[in-house]
């Protein structure tokens, strides 16, 4: 059977210490230059494309104005309404925002530096099953995969949830390798704080997890699972403390979870949050719509037809696949190379761990009929990272025998040609690269397959070859999608601009995303809203038609209905009783031809809000949107 094993990696046994593995000098400062040029890539030009998500972006600023928006992560100064996430992204970007000062920059760059923590945390996590080659090219691979490029550059949560489950990825590890249940438990407060970024997205990577926990710690069976038990309570206690609160705390002295139906954050995790973006329930999928550039076919702003081939698909494929069919194949590899050892092998719990995350993570995103974005597809990244660093290190030192080079040649050629594939979608940017990338990485696997056993001194040449090759396409759609950012927007995308099938690059609406004013003149609403000292300056229907002019003029605004309009928050009745106590001043209704954003005709709550308001003030028109002025009814 092959064995896995590098003379650079043996142990040195210093007397009365654990033994320590002896790193070559090259280890310390390649690990800074990746740290660096990571950093570089991230913060390049942080800010300058504008707020990213204005959604997020205005609850981040609500939270530098409010510890009660802080805290509950409300939309508003005024707490009328949250975001549909829990908080605790935006606490990271409130916070960023009162020591710096807030700005485009300085929201940004929690995520910047979540970027930069995660590359890091990769490293040190399969440096421990692996050594610190395969933690090299893992961490390089997760700093220039495309989408993880331009999240980490952005404001929605998925930065602050690749970091967290990386570092619980990393926990888990230190529990494997001497069974120990206090990094079981910090495992589980890890992914409770997940939970609290994303939800039950956070918990699609325990399964790789507890199955690696559960082959390879080693103490006895039952002591194992005790250990996996302890982790559970330790995630409930972790996410619970915060559930509690939200549900002890007087609804009426806090903003309404949006996006629930009964005002609970337990209702917006299993609903809308949860179940919902499965099955598809009231939700739109990757089948919704026909819009422009849809191809006639599934709407790729919801991710394409959902099945087997979504994640290569014309929606998701240009974001994290590019290296995903070299993981798949390193998977097999690894878990062959690891199949009579020990059952404690690290190989093997590591690919157990990261395969585990890879294959459950991406059969959800596949069939899920529910809301999926392209930019889910980060959570990917981190394992598709270490599965190719990983399984190339492990195969690397075998290349000597005949199926160790053929299976690293495979991995190689499948990569280049698969680049060219995603490549040939964005036909007129960079035309030669796909050629240069599927030749080179051809002809380097022919070269690895043929005469990788006697290849002497020009072994660092072909390695680094292969490295050129293999990551070449991936490099340049990261460094096209810093250059040329256009991740404004709730939909943002890698590399070069192309059109999702639903108004445009940005998404819903074009450039800007869904909402906004149109052509709204913003310096004459913000006139209009000096010097008040309403709890709110006004309210509309849809958090999206507020959130801009929010982050433009500082002030409080009341998103009836929340994100599309649609919550059930606040009832007629309770507006009503805003509108008698001062508490808001105006009223925004979209001028009639503009439909961008949620419905000019909102239903429910917001559609008994506007007709009330159309019925006892009077509209004028200033800025180019309809005002009620609510202190002057008729």
């Amino acid at each position: 059977m092959l064995t896995v094993s590098d003379p650079q990696l043996d142990a040195v046994t210093v007397s009365g210490e654990t033994p320590e593995p002896v790193r070559p000098r090259w280890v310390r400062p390649s690990y800074w230059a990746l740290l660096a040029a990571t950093a570089v890539l991230y913060l390049w030009g942080l800010g300058s494309a504008g707020w990213a998500n204005s959604y997020y972006a205005a609850a981040a600023q609500a939270g530098t104005q409010s510890w009660k928006a802080w805290l509950f992560g409300s939309l508003d100064p005024g707490n009328a309404i949250t975001v549909d996430k829990p908080p605790a992204a935006m606490w990271a970007m409130g916070l960023s925002g009162r020591l710096f000062g807030f700005n485009e920059f300085t929201q940004l760059l929690p995520q910047a530096l979540m970027g930069v923590a995660a590359v890091a945390v990769l490293y040190a996590t399969v440096r421990r099953s692996s050594g610190p080659g395969a933690a090299l090219l893992a961490g390089a691979v997760l700093a220039v995969t495309p989408v993880a490029t331009a999240m980490f550059r952005y404001n929605n949560p998925d930065a602050l949830l690749v970091l967290l489950l990386v570092v619980a990825a990393y926990c888990m590890v230190r529990a494997i390798e001497n069974g120990g249940t206090r990094w079981v438990a910090l495992t589980g407060v890890v992914v409770g704080f997940a939970f609290l970024t994303k939800m039950l997205q956070a918990f699609l990577p325990l399964p790789g997890l507890a199955l690696a926990f559960l082959v390879a710690a080693p103490i006895p069976l039952w002591k194992r699972i005790g250990a996996l038990a302890v982790g559970v309570a330790a995630m409930i206690v972790s996410a619970g403390w915060y559930i509690a609160l939200v549900a002890l705390w007087p609804a009426d002295s806090r903003p309404y979870i949006a996006g629930s139906t009964d005002n609970s954050l337990l209702q917006l995790a299993f609903g809308y949050n949860g179940i919902d973006r499965i099955v598809g329930q009231n939700q739109p999928g990757g089948g919704f719509g026909h819009g422009p550039g849809g191809g006639g076919g599934p709407n790729l702003f919801f991710g394409g037809q959902a099945g087997i081939g979504r994640m290569f698909g014309q929606s998701m494929g240009t974001e994290a696949s590019w290296l995903l069919p070299a993981a798949l194949i390193g998977l097999v590899a690894l878990l062959w190379l690891t199949l009579r050892a020990a059952r404690t092998d690290k190989l093997r719990a590591g690919a157990l761990l990261w395969g585990g995350w890879l294959l459950v993570t991406g059969a959800v995103f596949s069939f899920m009929d529910g809301t999926i974005h392209p930019y889910y597809t980060v959570a990917l990244a981190p394992a598709i990272a270490a599965l190719v660093g990983m399984s190339v290190a492990a195969l690397w030192p075998l290349r000597a025998q005949l199926l160790p080079r053929l299976v690293l040649a495979t991995m190689l050629a499948a990569t280049g040609i698969w680049a060219f594939v995603l490549l040939d979608r964005t036909p007129d940017w960079l035309p030669a690269l796909r050629w240069v990338v599927a030749i080179g990485a051809v002809l380097v696997a022919v070269v690895l397959a043929v005469g990788g056993n006697r290849l002497g001194r020009a072994t660092a040449v072909v390695a680094l070859a292969a490295t050129v090759f293999g990551l070449g396409a991936t490099v340049a759609y990261s460094i096209e999608t810093v250059v040329n950012s256009h991740s404004s927007g709730p939909m943002p995308t890698a590399g070069p601009k192309h059109d999702m099938g639903f108004g445009g690059p940005g998404g819903p609406g074009g450039p800007g995303g869904p909402g906004g004013f149109g052509k709204a003149d913003d310096v004459a609403l913000g006139e209009l809203m000096t010097g008040l000292n309403n709890r709110w300056a006004a309210a509309s229907v849809g958090s999206m038609m507020v959130s801009d002019l929010e982050l433009k003029t500082g002030a409080s605004l009341m998103a009836i209905g929340g994100f599309t309009g649609g919550d059930n928050s606040p009832t007629l009745a309770q507006f009503q009783q805003y509108v008698a106590n001062g508490d808001v001043r105006y009223f925004f209704d979209r001028p009639a031809g503009d439909h961008g954003g949620p419905p000019h005709d909102p239903h429910g709550s917001a559609g008994d809000i506007t007709n009330w308001v159309k019925a006892h003030f009077t509209p004028q028109e200033i800025g180019g949107i309809t005002v009620y002025d609510l202190q002057h009814p008729h």
